[in-house]
């Protein structure tokens, strides 16, 4: 090169030979796609959010029901809606209720009867965004809300007399009808047979149809109703009739709800009193031809009839629901006879009947020979439900009312039920209260201060077998220490520095009370209490209970709410991040499994009260891989929360048994849940732990190693599997903690003879 410099090479990469041009094109190209994928995830959440506001609509509740007024008499005027004292009448009564303001939206009186009985429906509208809120909507609250209004009004002078009687279930909100609304009749039945028929018939019922048919009788007389011609849609989804023995919609008093009939098989009803309330609900645009009534007074008779399936003795169609309410006149009972029960469907597990079911008392499916049961007030339920497989012949039942009083050479159940006297005094709850066991003590039983019967050598054996310790009082040895509860211990656990007395009675007079030392729990009144452990124990030591203030019973128990549909499950708090249930509440169906449907309240006592509850969202379900939805064998399941829990005296977990660990049978243990109650609150029962063999013996070889029993074999305390499944059966130790012993499983029937509820075993999946 020039100047004798040697000539400098470069060698450049594939991308520095990419000329500048190129360089802008690729960038911009880059930048094209990025905007065109942004703007094809925004379609799509906008898609999304469109079709989720689809999918969640606004909520209206309807609760229906009536209320008494005492000290105002009844004038037939009022059974005239255009007239003024029914008018003035129900201005009075539509007051605007406090419960809740944000959603209500208004109360209408449909009607007056004798009593006087004024028939109303209060409507809420829930938005979407406050669709959490639905499950709070319950029957109590509302009248209790109702009940505050009317307080409230007393001292003006047209409510001073007012007071509601009762609230029923809510109602499905097209049927909430204002009498001067079209499509609104008033019939009177006399002993001459009258008809009416649907709007359009026989051509057509016209499509969102809402019509009511209000039928009175005079006194001592009730209403008899057949349909010779019924037809409206099969499924009484989207059209059907709803019938009341009622004058307003009260899902407690639903006589039936029924779509097409054949004319073989005719509808028939008849009311327990002197009204009657028929309504038509149509949404389809499909028209069928509606049906054709006839109505007429019959004097009341002697309450007796038979219920069937529908169509039966043909198959039941699927897709149905029908209810019947049988009421007989006050103080007696009903009583209902089984002749023919088929209600079969392959791979169904009787003890579940999750598809087709009879609910009575009680849900039934499958095959019966002999299946009688009988009420404990002069009202029975009674509600078939078919799903959209399969189909059988269903049932037909007589029922027939009975005087409880009236048991010839029998014996009187306390609800009324007649038994053979040779069951009484047997050892066994025959009656289902107990009552056949009462004060019947022979010459080997020791009688209990509750009245229960046990046998003498039951007394003082360190067992609870009476259920009050009355068996266990006044039998200590002099080198013995009586606890608080009558339990008999050696007298060197005294002072031992050990809670052996479950009330701490063995350790609370070891000092001077009074002295405070570092061992001492010092009360808010400045007083000492020279007791092991005496906060949250559940005894009262200081003088002002600050011992036992804001402590929480069973604060290892847990409420899984699912979805929009409140509590469903129970579970128990394991750790921070874990908690314990069963595995059959998440694998009936898919949503039952996505975590993100789950909502976990600890801490909680009242379902309707949030104080000191810790909500926490599930962030994972682990279910047993073994798990089988036939036999429940492995039925345990772990969920992993989104957050930790923060533990107070209302939150902490429950100790976890080694595989090792023994609970004897005979040791008395606790369930608790919210199952198959209505009032919220969180319930317990205490229970005995049954021997395996015995266990096996009465579920009929049905239980597995990894399944304990325990309960009473005579009945009467049990776990519900409805709502209590998945909390948790604790046993409290000699060491002074509480270790969970079973997982709320699987049962038949809830608190039967022979039938004692079956738990998941803890320490056979430990290690799992």
């Amino acid at each position: 090169g020039q100047n004798d410099h040697h000539e400098r090479i470069d060698f450049l990469t594939s991308k520095e030979k990419v000329s500048s041009k190129k360089k802008t094109g690729i960038l911009i190209g880059a930048l094209v796609a990025f905007v065109i994928l942004a703007a094809v995830a925004a379609v799509l959440i906008w898609l999304f959010i469109v079709t989720i506001s689809k999918l969640l609509k606004p909520s209206t509740l309807v609760f229906s029901g009536h209320m008494t007024l005492v000290g105002v008499e009844y004038n037939q005027v009022l059974e005239n809606p255009e007239s003024k004292d029914f008018k003035d009448f129900a201005a009075k009564l539509e007051a605007t209720d406090p419960f809740l303001s944000a959603y209500y939206t208004k109360s209408v009186v449909t009607a007056f009867s004798e009593g006087v009985i004024a028939y109303y429906w209060s409507q809420f509208n829930v938005p979407v965004g406050d669709l959490e809120i639905v499950p709070e909507f319950t029957e109590e609250r509302v009248l209790e809300a109702l009940e505050n209004v009317i307080k409230t009004e007393r001292g003006v002078e047209s409510y001073k007399n007012m007071q509601i009687s009762e609230i029923t279930a809510s109602t499905d909100p097209r049927m909430a009808r204002n009498p001067t609304a079209e499509c609104f009749y008033r019939l009177e039945a006399e002993q001459t047979e009258k008809t009416f028929s649907s709007p359009g018939y026989p051509i057509g019922y016209p499509a969102k149809s809402r019509c009511q048919w209000q039928i009175r009788a005079s006194e001592n007389n009730v209403i008899f109703v057949k349909f010779p011609f019924f037809h409206i849609e099969d499924d009484c989804s989207d059209d059907f009739v709803s019938i009341y023995d009622s004058l307003s919609p009260d899902d407690s008093q639903a006589i039936t709800k029924c779509g097409q009939r054949p004319p073989s098989n005719p509808l028939e009803v008849t009311s327990s009193g002197n009204i009657m309330l028929i309504n038509l609900i149509t949404d389809s645009a499909v028209q069928r031809p509606g049906f054709e009534a006839k109505y007429k007074a019959v004097p009341k008779s002697q309450s007796k009839g038979v219920i069937t399936s529908p169509f039966h003795p043909s198959f039941y169609p699927p897709s149905v629901d029908c209810m019947w309410t049988i009421k007989v006149p006050a103080g007696n009972r009903v009583r209902l006879k089984f002749n023919m029960f088929r209600m079969k469907e392959p791979g169904v597990d009787v003890r579940v009947c999750h598809k087709d079911y009879v609910e009575i008392l009680g849900t039934y499916c499958g095959e019966s020979t002999s299946l009688a049961l009988t009420s404990q007030t002069n009202v029975l339920d009674v509600i078939f439900h078919s799903d959209e497989s399969y189909a059988d012949k269903g049932f037909s039942a007589e029922f027939s009312a009975y005087n409880p009083s009236d048991c010839p050479n029998k014996f009187a159940c306390s609800f009324g039920i007649c038994i053979s006297k040779e069951l009484t005094c047997d050892g066994w709850n025959d009656c289902g209260d107990m009552s056949d066991e009462m004060k019947c003590c022979g010459k080997d039983q020791f009688a209990c201060k509750n009245g229960l019967c046990k046998p003498k050598l039951w007394v003082c054996d360190h067992v609870n077998d009476c259920g009050d310790w009355s068996d266990e009082t006044q039998c200590c040895e002099e080198n013995e220490w009586r606890c608080g509860n009558g339990l008999c211990l050696p007298q060197d656990v005294v002072c031992d520095k050990k809670m052996d007395c479950e009330d701490g009675s063995d350790e609370a007079s070891c000092k001077t009370p009074g002295i405070c030392s570092d061992f001492s729990f010092k009360c808010k009144n400045k007083e000492c209490v020279n007791k092991v452990n005496a906060e949250c124990d559940r005894v009262d030591d200081c003088a002002d209970q600050s011992d036992e203030a804001g402590c929480g019973e069973w604060p290892w128990q847990v409420s899984l709410h699912f979805l929009t549909y409140g509590h469903v499950c129970g579970a128990s708090i394991i750790s921070e991040r874990w908690l314990l249930s069963a595995s059959h509440c998440f694998v009936t169906s898919s949503p039952n499994h996505i975590a993100s449907n789950w909502l976990t309240y600890s801490g909680m006592q009242d379902q309707y009260k949030q104080g000191g509850v810790q909500r926490r969202p599930v962030k994972r379900i682990i279910s047993h891989p073994d798990y089988n939805q036939m036999t429940f064998d492995y039925d345990i399941a772990l969920l992993e929360l989104n957050e930790p829990l923060e533990f107070s005296n209302t939150i902490q977990p429950i100790c976890l048994p080694s595989s090792s660990h023994v609970f004897p049978a005979g040791m008395s243990c606790w369930v608790t849940g919210w199952g198959a109650l209505r009032e919220g609150v969180l319930q317990k029962a205490s229970v005995k732990i049954i021997n395996d063999s015995v266990c096996n013996e009465v579920t009929v070889g049905q239980v597995t190693s990894r399944m304990l029993c325990s309960g009473f074999l005579a009945g009467g305390v049990d776990a519900c599997q409805q709502g209590d499944s998945g909390g948790p059966l604790v046993c409290f130790e000699e060491s002074g903690k509480w270790f969970q012993a079973g997982i709320v499983s699987w049962g038949e029937g809830c608190a039967r003879r022979n039938k004692p509820g079956v738990y998941t075993r803890v320490i056979k999946l430990r290690q799992w």
